[in-house]
C-alpha cells in the first residue's frame, strides 16, 4: 500500500510528459507516412520484344542488340566518389584558381589532344546528393526521392528495372569492385565483385587499394561487357579533411597516376581485333561536395560533379552545333580545352542506347548527343548509303529518341494510372499534346522520309532536326514535371499529423496551467499575475518570431543568427530590468558580451562552415596574418582545450568536497575528472610526437575513447542504482541540485570528447551561460513562491540552439560530423555510430540542456517549499520547455506542408524537418527518463503539509 502511493505521489507529476511523448510519436508518425513517400516503384520492366509496338524502326543488327544499334561493346566505368567538377575542369574555366584544381591532368589532356574522342562534361545531378540516391539515379533513369537518405546506411536491393538489370537480362556480364553499396544494390547481377565497406570515412586507402588490385588485372580479361570501379577516397578525404587540403590533392594525384595507367591500357588492345577495340571508358563522379567535404542537399557544388568519355576509335568530326552544348576555354599550356553539359538522369539511358540493350522502364533520361557520338566511330555504316556518315548518325539518332520518347511516354502512361496520385489531369494532357506533336510528325514525315529517301539529305536533314526537337521538348517537359511533381504526397496522412501535433500544443497548455493552478493554491501567498505578464507576454513573442522565421527559406539558412539574435534581444530586455532594479548588472552584461561571442563563433569561429561564411571572405587576410606572424597562436590552440577542461575537472572536484555530495554521486563525479584526464592523454597522442613516445599511438587513439565510453555508461549506471535503491536526509532543493550535477558530469566527459578539441570551450561557455541565465532570473522581484519562469526557458532553449550552431553544426545532412562517430573505432557498426554521431550532434543543445534544466528550479530557492511545490514547478518547467520545441516543430511541419512543391523541398525543407522532427523526439524522450531520474519516489508529505497550512 504504501509502495503504490510512493509510486502514485511521482506519477501525479509526470503523467503529462509521457502522455506528450505518446501524441508526438504518433503525430510524427502519421506525417512522416504522409510527407516522406517514396514515389510508386512500377514491377515493369522493359523486353526486346517491347519496341515491335512503338513507331520507331527496330534494330536489324544481330549483335545481340534489341532497341538501337550497338555503338560499343565494352565499357569501363570508373566512379570517383564526389568529384567536383572544378577537380576535372580546368582552372581557367573558373573565377580564381585554387589548389586542388588541375590535378588530374590526364583527363584535360586526353580532351585537349583529341577532343573529337574524349569530352569533359559538367554532370548535374539531382538532390539529394547522397551515394545511394546517386546510384539508384544513374542505373534507374529515375529522380531518386528523399526518404531515401535513411537508407544510406544500410541499402536495400534495387526491385524497379534499371541498366544493371537489363545488362544481367540481355547477357551482359558486369564486373564491379570497390564500394560495397553496389553489391547491397544488386545483389545478384555481378558476374565477379569486390566489395568493400564504405563508411569508414576515416579509411582513405582501404577501397582505393582494393580497386587497384583488381582493376588492372581485369581489364586485360574478357570475362565481362561493363567493368565498373568505385573509388572512394575523395569522399573520404573531403569528410574528415575537406577540399582544401593536403590529403585531398593527394589522392587526386593519384588518381591521376592510376587514370594515365587505365588509358595506357585501353589503347594498347585498341587495334583492330583488339581486346578493347570498341571500348568506351567513363570516368564519373555520383555528386560533387561542398568545401568542407560534405554532400547530401541541393547547392550547386554537391550537384555539379566531373564527367569524362573517351573512344578509343575516331568518332565523327562533330557533332551538329544545334545538339553540341560545349564551350572553350584555353588551359594553362595554351591548349584549347572544351566542355559540355550532362544531365546525370541521361546516363542510363545513354549507356542502355550505346550498348543496344533496352532501356530502364522507369528510365526519364534523355539519350545525350555528345555522349552517344562518342561511339558512332565503332559503328560500322552501310557504305551502300550514299549520305555522309553524319547524316547517318542523325538517322540512327533520331531513330534511337524515337525510341526513347516513346518508352518514357510509356512509363508516364503506366506511372499514372498505377500510382494513387500521379501527375495531374492539366499535366498529363501537356504531355499528351507534346507527343502527340511528335509523334504526328515522325509517322507523316519524317519515317516516310527514312523509308523513301534515295540519298537526298536536302529534305532529310531538316526534318530530322525538326524531328529531334520535338523529341527534346517532350522529354524536357516530363523531366521538368517529374522533378516539381514527382513525390506523392498523402494529404489526407499529412492533415492528421498535425492535427494531433495541435492537439499535444493544446494539451500542453493545459498541462502548464494545471500545474499553475496548483502552484496557485497551495502557495502561503498569491503575487497574482501582474507580476509575470510582460515576462510572458515577450516570450510568446520572441516564440512567435522564431516560429515564424521558419516558414521562410532564407530564414532556415539563417537559424543560427535569428536564434542568436533573438537570445541579445532576451539579454537587452534583462539589461534593462537589471537597470531598473539596480541589481545583478555585471550578469546582464556578461549575458549579453557571451551572446555577442556566441554571434561571432557562428559567422567564423567554431562553425564548420567559416571556411565558406561572407566574414572570411571579407577578412581571411588579417586572419591569415595573426596565425602566420604569431606562432604563439598554434599553441594556444593546441593547448587552451586542455587548460579549460583542467579547470571544468577543478570545478567539479571542488563540487565533491561538499557535505552534501554523498554516494553514488561523488564517485560518479570523479569518474567525469579521471575522464577528462583521460580526454587530454587521448589528445596528447593523437598527433603530438611527444606524446606517442610516452604511449603507442594505438592505445591514445582507440582503447582510451573506449575506456571513457564505458566509465561514462557506468556512472549512468551508478546514478541509476542510486535513484533505485540509494535513500538519504537530504532535503529535496540540495538533492535536486546533487542530483543534476553528477548527471551533467556523467554525460559531459563523452560529449566533450566527441566534439574534439572545441568542446572544453563549447562546455565552458554553456556553464558560464547557464549561470548568466539563473542569476538573471532572480531580477524580477517577486514572492518565492511565484509559479512559472517562461522567461527563462525561453533563453534556456534559445542559448541551446545558439550553441548547436556555434559547435559547428547546421540542420543539413552534410552538417553531421561522421568523423565523430568513428573516434575510437575503425571498423563501422550501424548503432553504436548512429549512437556516437547522435551524441555529437545534439549533446551541447539537447542531452545537456534537457539534465540541467531542474538548476532552474533549484536555484531559486532558499528554503526547502516542499517536495510537491517543487516537482510541480519541475514539470511545468518541463512541459514549457518541451512545448517550445513542440511549437517550433509545428511550424516546421507546417513550412514544409505549404512548401511542398517549392524547388528546395528537398535540399533545404526537409533536412530540416528531419533534424527538428528527431530534435523533438529526442527532447521528450529525455525528458521523460529525467522525470524519472530527478522525481522521487516518497509521501507527500509536503503536499499534506501545505494543504493544511492553506
Amino acid at each position: 500500500m504504501e509502495e503504490r502511493r510512493r509510486k502514485n505521489g511521482r506519477w501525479r507529476y509526470i503523467w503529462p510528459l509521457w502522455i506528450t511523448l505518446l501524441l508526438h510519436l504518433i503525430a510524427i508518425l502519421l506525417f512522416t507516412t504522409g510527407f516522406l513517400l517514396t514515389r510508386t516503384e512500377l514491377p515493369y520492366h522493359s523486353h526486346c520484344s517491347d519496341v515491335s509496338t512503338s513507331p520507331c524502326f527496330p534494330s536489324s543488327s544481330n549483335n545481340g542488340s534489341c532497341w538501337t544499334k550497338p555503338s560499343v561493346n565494352r565499357i569501363v566505368i570508373i566512379v570517383l566518389d564526389a568529384l567536383r567538377f572544378d577537380f576535372v575542369a580546368p582552372s581557367t574555366f573558373f573565377a580564381e584558381p585554387k589548389p586542388w584544381m588541375d590535378k588530374l591532368q590526364v583527363l584535360k589532356n586526353m580532351s585537349s589532344s583529341r577532343p573529337s574522342s574524349a569530352r569533359i562534361f559538367k554532370a548535374i545531378a539531382d538532390p539529394p546528393t547522397t551515394s545511394l540516391q546517386r546510384l539508384k539515379g544513374l542505373t534507374t533513369g529515375g529522380l531518386p526521392t528523399f526518404v531515401d537518405v535513411g537508407n544510406s546506411f544500410g541499402a536495400p536491393a534495387i526491385v524497379e528495372d534499371n541498366f544493371i538489370n537489363q545488362l544481367f537480362q540481355n547477357g551482359k556480364k558486369v564486373v564491379m569492385m570497390g564500394d560495397d553499396t553496389w553489391t547491397q544494390l544488386f545483389p545478384h547481377h555481378f558476374e565477379r565483385s569486390y566489395p568493400y565497406p564504405s563508411f569508414n570515412v576515416k579509411d582513405l586507402h582501404t577501397v582505393d587499394n582494393g580497386c587497384i588490385e583488381h582493376l588492372f588485372p581485369s581489364l586485360y580479361e574478357e570475362d565481362w561487357d561493363v567493368l565498373i570501379a568505385h573509388f572512394l577516397g575523395v569522399d573520404h578525404a573531403g569528410h574528415i579533411f575537406g577540399v582544401d587540403s593536403t590529403p585531398m590533392i593527394e589522392k587526386l594525384e593519384q588518381y591521376n597516376n592510376h587514370l594515365e595507367r587505365v588509358i595506357k591500357v585501353l589503347e594498347s588492345q585498341a587495334g583492330p581485333e583488339g581486346l578493347h577495340e570498341n571500348t568506351l571508358l567513363v570516368v564519373m563522379g555520383d555528386h560533387g561536395q561542398t568545401l568542407n567535404g560534405d554532400h547530401g542537399g541541393g547547392s550547386a557544388e554537391e550537384v555539379e560533379t566531373g564527367f569524362f568519355a573517351m573512344s578509343f576509335k575516331e568518332p565523327l568530326n562533330s557533332v551538329p552545333p544545334e545538339f553540341d552544348s560545349y564551350s572553350c576555354q584555353t588551359d594553362l599550356d595554351g591548349k584549347s580545352v572544351c566542355i559540355s553539359s550532362m544531365q546525370q538522369l541521361d546516363f542510363a539511358v545513354t549507356m542502355s542506347a550505346l550498348l543496344g540493350i533496352p532501356f530502364p522502364y522507369g528510365s526519364i533520361g534523355r539519350i545525350n548527343p555528345e555522349l552517344y557520338a562518342l561511339g558512332a566511330g565503332s559503328r560500322k555504316f552501310d557504305t551502300s548509303q550514299k549520305l555522309p556518315e553524319s547524316d547517318v548518325w542523325m538517322k540512327n539518332y533520331a531513330n534511337a529518341l524515337c525510341i526513347n520518347t516513346w518508352q518514357v511516354k510509356r512509363y508516364i502512361d503506366a506511372y499514372s494510372a498505377s500510382s494513387a496520385v500521379g501527375f495531374s489531369h492539366d499535366d498529363l494532357s501537356r504531355i499528351a499534346s507534346v507527343y502527340a506533336a511528335a509523334e504526328n510528325h515522325w509517322l507523316h514525315s519524317t519515317k516516310k522520309l527514312l523509308l523513301d529517301n534515295d540519298g537526298d539529305s536536302d529534305a532529310l536533314m531538316p526534318a530530322l532536326n525538326w524531328q529531334i526537337d520535338a523529341y527534346f521538348k517532350f522529354l524536357t517537359t516530363v523531366a521538368e514535371l517529374a522533378r516539381s511533381k514527382w513525390t506523392e504526397f498523402d494529404l489526407n496522412m499529412m492533415g492528421s499529423g498535425i492535427g494531433i501535433m495541435l492537439m499535444s500544443l493544446i494539451f500542453q497548455v493545459f498541462a502548464i496551467l494545471r500545474a499553475s493552478k496548483q502552484l496557485g493554491v497551495n502557495s502561503s501567498s498569491s503575487s497574482g499575475n501582474s507580476s509575470i505578464v510582460t515576462p510572458s507576454i515577450f516570450t510568446l513573442f520572441l516564440l512567435g518570431i522564431r516560429s515564424c522565421s521558419l516558414l521562410s527559406n532564407s530564414y532556415i539558412l539563417e537559424e543560427g543568427k535569428v536564434a542568436n539574435f533573438l537570445l541579445s534581444t532576451s539579454g537587452i530586455v534583462a539589461l534593462r530590468q537589471s537597470v531598473i532594479k539596480e541589481k545583478l548588472l555585471t550578469e546582464s552584461i556578461g549575458f549579453l558580451l557571451l551572446s555577442t561571442v556566441c554571434r561571432f563563433a557562428i559567422e567564423v569561429g567554431l562553425s564548420k562552415q567559416a571556411a565558406t561564411s561572407a566574414f572570411m571572405k571579407d577578412y581571411s587576410s588579417w586572419i591569415a596574418n595573426i596565425a602566420s606572424n604569431l606562432p604563439v597562436w598554434d599553441y594556444t590552440a593546441k593547448f587552451t582545450p586542455m587548460l579549460v577542461l583542467i579547470m571544468l575537472a577543478f570545478w567539479l572536484y571542488k563540487a565533491t568536497n561538499c557535505s552534501f555530495f554523498d554516494w553514488p554521486w561523488k564517485y560518479a563525479i570523479l569518474g567525469t575528472i579521471l575522464c577528462y584526464m583521460l580526454i587530454i592523454v587521448h589528445w596528447i597522442t593523437d598527433r603530438d610526437g611527444f606524446g606517442v613516445a610516452l604511449m603507442p599511438e594505438s592505445i591514445g587513439k582507440s582503447y582510451i575513447p573506449r575506456i571513457v565510453y564505458a566509465i561514462s555508461l557506468g556512472q549512468l549506471l551508478l546514478l541509476a542504482y542510486g535513484q533505485l535503491f540509494k535513500r538519504n536526509s537530504l532535503d529535496c532543493k540540495t538533492k535536486l541540485v546533487t542530483k543534476t550535477t553528477a548527471m551533467l558530469s556523467a554525460w559531459s566527459s563523452t560529449v566533450i570528447l566527441l566534439s574534439g578539441k572545441q568542446g572544453p570551450i563549447i562546455a565552458f561557455a554553456s556553464i558560464v551561460g547557464g549561470y548568466f541565465i539563473l542569476r538573471m532570473d532572480n531580477i524580477e522581484e517577486a514572492s518565492k513562491d511565484r509559479p512559472g519562469r517562461s522567461f527563462s526557458i525561453m533563453q534556456w532553449s534559445l542559448f541551446a540552439t545558439c550553441v548547436f550552431f556555434c559547435s559547428g553544426h547546421w540542420c543539413a545532412f552534410d552538417g553531421l560530423r561522421y568523423g565523430a562517430a568513428f573516434i575510437g573505432f575503425e571498423e563501422f557498426m550501424l548503432v553504436r555510430q548512429a549512437i556516437l554521431l547522435a551524441i555529437d550532434t545534439f549533446g551541447f543543445s539537447i542531452i545537456l540542456p534537457v539534465f540541467g534544466l531542474p538548476f532552474l528550479v533549484a536555484s531559486k530557492y532558499h528554503d526547502n517549499l516542499g517536495r510537491h511545490f517543487i516537482f510541480t514547478q519541475l514539470s511545468q518547467m518541463y512541459t514549457t520547455y518541451g512545448l517550445i520545441t513542440a511549437v517550433i516543430t509545428t511550424f516546421t511541419i507546417l513550412c514544409v506542408t505549404i512548401q511542398r512543391r517549392h524547388l528546395m523541398v528537398w535540399g533545404l525543407f526537409a533536412p530540416k524537418f528531419v533534424f527538428d522532427v528527431f530534435e523533438l523526439i529526442l527532447t521528450d524522450v529525455l525528458i521523460c527518463l529525467a522525470s524519472i531520474y530527478y522525481f522521487d519516489q516518497g509521501n507527500d508529505d509536503d503536499l499534506e503539509m501545505k494543504s493544511t497550512d492553506s
